[in-house]
Formats: C-alpha cells, sequence, structure tokens
C-alpha cells in the first residue's frame, strides 16, 4: 500500500485540447522481438468477442485498405494492491480516507511501466501499426493502422454485422496476442463498434435538434395542482395531471438544500465535469437562457467552459444530435442544483473511441473532483451474449480505479430500462454503472407540493393505459413502459462495501456467489416527474429556444452530481469515490428510504400527437408508477433506488463526518 502526501482540496487542473502525450518511444529490446515475432506463441484475450457478433446478423466484410483507429489497454501494476489501496482511502474510519493520490504517485505505483508501454509499441508497429498517442497514465496506447494490418496483429477477421438497427464492425473470432506481450495487455477497444450502443443516439445531422415539446397543458406547476375531472377516473378516483416539468428550485427544496444553498453553500469552488460525445453549439446560450427564466444566476465569466477535440466524427452512427440534449439537461441540471460550481464539459469526438477516450484522459488529468456521466450500454458488461467485449469493461475498470485512488467520483447513469427485458430479451444490468469503483445512479418518481415540500417518494417504474373511446386501455395499470435500470451484475463479484448491506436475493440472483448490484443512489429520473429544461430546436416556425420536460437515469445522475458539489463544498475537501460512505448510511436519516407506498400512484399524462404543437390535436395516457417488475422497491437496499436518494442537510453532515 502506498502512502503519499494526501490532498484533500478541492481539486481541478486545466487540459488542453490534446489530452493524450505524444508518442516517442525507443525500441524495445531485442528479446522482446524474439517472443512477438513470427511463430512466437499466441494467448487468447478472453471475452475479446463483443456479444453483438453472436446475436446480430453478418452483412459483410471489411475493407481491407480500410483506416482503423483503436485503443490497446495495458493493465496496472499490482492491481490487487491498488485495489487494496483504493478500499482504504475511500472507506470512512480509515486513516488513510480522503488521502488521496498525487497523479504522479498513482504512476509511480500502479502504472504500466515506460518499458511496457515500448514493448507493446514495438510489436505494434513490427505489424505496421502507428501508435499515435499514449494516456498519460501508460493505462492505453492509441493506435492508428489499416484493417489489414489489425487483422494480422490480432490473428482475427474484422466483418459488419447488423444488430439493432445499426451496421457494427467487430471481430470475428478472439483476439490473440503474442505470449510475451500477455502479461501486458488487458483488452483492445474499438476494434469493434459496440460502443455506438452507448446512449443516447439518434441518426440525424449536426445542428440543432429537431423540436418537441413535453410537460403540454393542461399539467401542473407541483405535484396536485390540477385534477382531469374531465377524464375518467382510475383506481377509485379522478387523478392529477402530471406536472409540466419541475424546476431546480422544486428539487433543491423536496431535498432539502435551500438552506445550505442561502446560506451560500451552493458548490462554489467545486468543479464538476460531464462527458458526453459531441457539444452543442447553443448550450451557453441556452443554459442563460433557461437561468434568466428560472431564478438561477445566469453562468459567470469562467464558470463554464468545454474541451473539445479538433473535431468531430462518426456523425451517421452516433448522431449528435440526441447528444446536445443530453449536454443541455446535464449542465442545466447541475447548474440548476449547484449554481455556485464550476462545470467543465468534455466532449468526445463520436461515441464511439472518442467518448470513453475524453473521459479517460481527464481522469489522467484531474480535471475535476466528481465526474457525471449520463451515458450507459444496455446490457452491455461484456459477459457471454452481451453487447460489449471484455476489453472496454477493461478499459473503464481500470480508469475507475485510478479515478478512486486520485479522489474523483463517477456518476454513471443505470439505465431506463428497468431490468432490461423488454429491450434484450433477458435480465441484465447496465455498463458502467455496474462497474465496482463507479456509483451507479438510479432513479425515483418523486411528488413535490406547492411549496416545494417532499410530498411521496417511489422507484421510478411506469406503465401507461392510453385514453381509447372514452376508456383507459389497457385497464390500469396498464403496460410497463420505462424505469430505471437495475439488478445484479453477472460478471462483478460483490464488492466490499456491499457485504451485509444487500439482501441475498438480489446479489445472489444468478449464483450463490453474491455479485455486485446496482445501482447505489438514486435521485428523479421519471420523465412524468422530470425537470423543464430549455434547449435551441428546429420548429416548424423556426429555430429558437423552447423548453421541455424531461427524465431519465440521465437525469439523475447529474441531479446528483450537483449534490455533491455541495457536500465537497460544505465539507472543503473532495469526497471522491463515495460507496464507502453511502452504504454506512444505509438505514440511518441520512437518505430517504424509497419503499412502496401501499397506494397507487397515477397521473394523467398529455401529449402532442405530432410532438410539437397541436396542430394534429393531443392524446392522453394514464401513467401509474412504482410498478414492480423482477426489480423492485423495498425497505433498506434495493435495486431501483440502492440506499434510497438524498436526505439534504443530513445526507451533507453524515458525507462531511
Amino acid at each position: 500500500m502506498v502512502v503519499e502526501a494526501h490532498r484533500r482540496g478541492r481539486m481541478a487542473r486545466g487540459l488542453a485540447a490534446g489530452s493524450v502525450l505524444a508518442a516517442t518511444l525507443a525500441l524495445a529490446p531485442a528479446a522482446v522481438a524474439s517472443v512477438t515475432g513470427p511463430g512466437a506463441a499466441r494467448v487468447t484475450l478472453a471475452g475479446s468477442v463483443p456479444g453483438f457478433v453472436r446475436a446480430g446478423r453478418l452483412v459483410g466484410a471489411v475493407p481491407a485498405a480500410s483506416p482503423v483507429d483503436f485503443e490497446v489497454l495495458l493493465g496496472l501494476r499490482h492491481a490487487a494492491a491498488a485495489a487494496a489501496d483504493a478500499r482504504a482511502r475511500t472507506t470512512p474510519g480509515s486513516p488513510l480516507y480522503a488521502h488521496w493520490l498525487s497523479d504522479a504517485a498513482f504512476r509511480r505505483a500502479y502504472s504500466p511501466t515506460s518499458g511496457e508501454v515500448a514493448a507493446v509499441s514495438s510489436w505494434l508497429r513490427s505489424q505496421g501499426l502507428r501508435v499515435s498517442a499514449v494516456a498519460a497514465s501508460r493505462l492505453y496506447l492509441a493506435v492508428h493502422g489499416t484493417v489489414a494490418a489489425a487483422e494480422r496483429a490480432f490473428g482475427t477477421t474484422l466483418r459488419v454485422y447488423a444488430y439493432h438497427g445499426k451496421e457494427l464492425r467487430a471481430n470475428a473470432t478472439a483476439l490473440t496476442v503474442p505470449a510475451g506481450l500477455a502479461g501486458f495487455i488487458t483488452g483492445v477497444t474499438d476494434l469493434d463498434e459496440g460502443m455506438a450502443l452507448v446512449r443516447p443516439a439518434a441518426a440525424a445531422l449536426p445542428g440543432p435538434p429537431p423540436g418537441f415539446r413535453t410537460g403540454v397543458q393542461p399539467c401542473s406547476a407541483y405535484y396536485g395542482q390540477k385534477t382531469a375531472t374531465n377524464k375518467p377516473p382510475a383506481y377509485g378516483h379522478h387523478q392529477p395531471y402530471t406536472i409540466c416539468g419541475y424546476l431546480p428550485s422544486q428539487y433543491r427544496s423536496a431535498y432539502g438544500l435551500q438552506g445550505l444553498d442561502r446560506a451560500g453553500v451552493n458548490g462554489r469552488g467545486v468543479t464538476v465535469e460531464i462527458t458526453d460525445a459531441y457539444a452543442s453549439p447553443t448550450i451557453v446560450k441556452d443554459v442563460n437562457t433557461y437561468s434568466r427564466r428560472h431564478g438561477l444566476p445566469p453562468l459567470r465569466p469562467g464558470q463554464f467552459r468545454q474541451v473539445k477535440p479538433a473535431s468531430f466524427d462518426h456523425i451517421k452512427l452516433c448522431g449528435p444530435q440526441g447528444w446536445y440534449g443530453e449536454e443541455t439537461l446535464d449542465v442545466e441540471a447541475v447548474h440548476g442544483m449547484a449554481p455556485g460550481a464550476d462545470i467543465v464539459f468534455v466532449a468526445g469526438s463520436d461515441c464511439l473511441h472518442g467518448l470513453p477516450r475524453a473521459w479517460a484522459d481527464s481522469i489522467d488529468h484531474h480535471l475535476a473532483p466528481i465526474v457525471s456521466n449520463s451515458w450507459t450500454v444496455t446490457n452491455g458488461e461484456g459477459t457471454e451474449g452481451q453487447a460489449l467485449s471484455m476489453g472496454y469493461v477493461n478499459f473503464v475498470n481500470e480508469f475507475a480505479l485510478e479515478a478512486a485512488l486520485t479522489g474523483i467520483g463517477n456518476y454513471f447513469a443505470s439505465g431506463d430500462d428497468g431490468d432490461d427485458t423488454i429491450s434484450v430479451g433477458h435480465r441484465a444490468v447496465d455498463f458502467p454503472a455496474s462497474d465496482p469503483w463507479v456509483t451507479g445512479v438510479g432513479g425515483s418518481s418523486v411528488g413535490i407540493g406547492a411549496h416545494g415540500q417532499y410530498l411521496w417518494e417511489t422507484g421510478w417504474s411506469n406503465s401507461y393505459s392510453t385514453l381509447t373511446k372514452g376508456a383507459w386501455s389497457p385497464a390500469p395499470p396498464g403496460t410497463y413502459n420505462s424505469g430505471a435500470g437495475g439488478g445484479t451484475s453477472r460478471l462483478f463479484p460483490q464488492p466490499f462495501y456491499q457485504k451485509g448491506r444487500v439482501p441475498a436475493s438480489i446479489s445472489e440472483a444468478f449464483s450463490a456467489r453474491p455479485h455486485r448490484a446496482v445501482p447505489d443512489v438514486a435521485m428523479p429520473a421519471d420523465p412524468n416527474t422530470g425537470m423543464l429544461v430549455g434547449e435551441t430546436q428546429v420548429f416548424p416556425d423556426g429555430t429558437h429556444y423552447g423548453e421541455y420536460r424531461i427524465g431519465g437515469t440521465s437525469l439523475a445522475t447529474p441531479l446528483m452530481a450537483g449534490v455533491m458539489a455541495i457536500a465537497d463544498d460544505a465539507a472543503g475537501f473532495a469526497h471522491g469515490f463515495i460507496n464507502p460512505a453511502l452504504y454506512q448510511m444505509l438505514g440511518t436519516t441520512a437518505v430517504h428510504d424509497v419503499r412502496p407506498l401501499g397506494r397507487r400512484i397515477a397521473e394523467v399524462r398529455t401529449d402532442y400527437v405530432n410532438g410539437v404543437n397541436g396542430g394534429k390535436g393531443k392524446f392522453w395516457r394514464l401513467r401509474t408508477a412504482g410498478i414492480p417488475t423482477t426489480i423492485f422497491t423495498r425497505p433498506g437496499y434495493d435495486d431501483v433506488t440502492g440506499v434510497g436518494t438524498p436526505a439534504g442537510s443530513a445526507f451533507i453532515r453524515a458525507l462531511s463526518r
């Protein structure tokens, strides 16, 4: 275990647009060449065939001369010691708690050596590939070359497969590497295009996205303001209309943060990082317009900045416009919850290698102690039959462990498809939220009263009935529609902080050996109790700013990041990876234990038929909240809301202690 001068203060250091170090590598020793040349023994990289190869339809070959850009991941040195070290530094009560390693100390103790980098680089060059960059932590090498060279290097063939409406490149067989390098290389990413399955993604051309409006009148400014007396009753009485969209001030009030805000504890001096693909061209204007309209301070000079690549690519495959909306939601949610916090937006060049590289490089350069990641891959853990290869899983896991050691907390959305049965045909959890070194953020539905008071809360799991010929059809609660992602990982064993805290019925859902449960914590995510956001969009009457209500764990995640900015501000130090602290709060007044309410919560939702205006009329649905599936709320830990939702100042005090 490495003990280094501790660094408890707020941490946010600058990063130029070029966020990897140029590779200037010496040739590997001749001894390395002797075990990597022709005829040398080869070792298979386990789990290197992505699941969509088996589940997809073969379309055809990839032209041999096509260019490819990918990463070769190098393993941490002393990985077990690094995990033990991270446990000590993130567990309250430990002598090392919140004594974070500096970036330099992390690299001295755990990064791959320059000799390992040189050996792998020499081999790659011998295969006709070029190492274009090396991560500052030396955890990955960025590689460029042709399909033919990559196939030769890794002993495979690349093919195109149709899967979930996309045509994706992937290796048809397992990747192999020379036995002499097998101890260094832990994975390869972006030879396959599995990251194109990351959400959000809607194929469109760059520019402001097509307009849409939710939160359509009649709707309510707060829970129960308007009742749908002209619509059929459900569960014995007329139900209220959904809210038009909560404002950040309502969330701050309901979750007990207004007093801290009035006392000046609003995230000032803390930096929150947001990672997404692409970058909205109207973000600053939109956030300032939104802030002026809803009682928030506009962004002060220097409070917000974007770290962007020189160019963006894979436009058709990834769909930038869906990401513009994600960035807008994320920035407005963080600014709304923690108006004083600085925000740095890190843009990936695409949803393939660009997004995870941008995230990893920001950790290497320690841009912020809090990182909000509203992106996820459904069924993406990388085990047999699942979407991603183990190269991606190892990539995220190693950088997440680096973050935990250096005082960075990563918050990842748990997904919006419940247990994933409908979307993929079997129970699964989303990745990266299932990684044991990140905080998976689940979702709730929440009722907020006329005076900002917390009225009720249940797990986000919605079913819908549609008003058809004067009646709700199917009969309420209707058909399952969406809900917070959660459940049990098939890949990761139970982490130390969940032992004795998660019911065996959850942790042992698939095996007698306990496994990682998801999520860890929750914030509002139900789109019917979601937040009003504002964004420049293309409407039938022109391109202009418009507002709409939105939810999903893509909302819950930046809301939680905002709460943590307030917590870091109040404590005067970076809390970093908070899961060990979260599970110590289980069952205490520091968190709202989200349980079944014992009664049906339903609301009438109004929507435009065309999604934009009343030109084609409106339609109505009855939303019933908290309908259990294989995952459901229960006393204590549950796999919809984790330990629960933050209980205001009590949560902040518990973290500060």
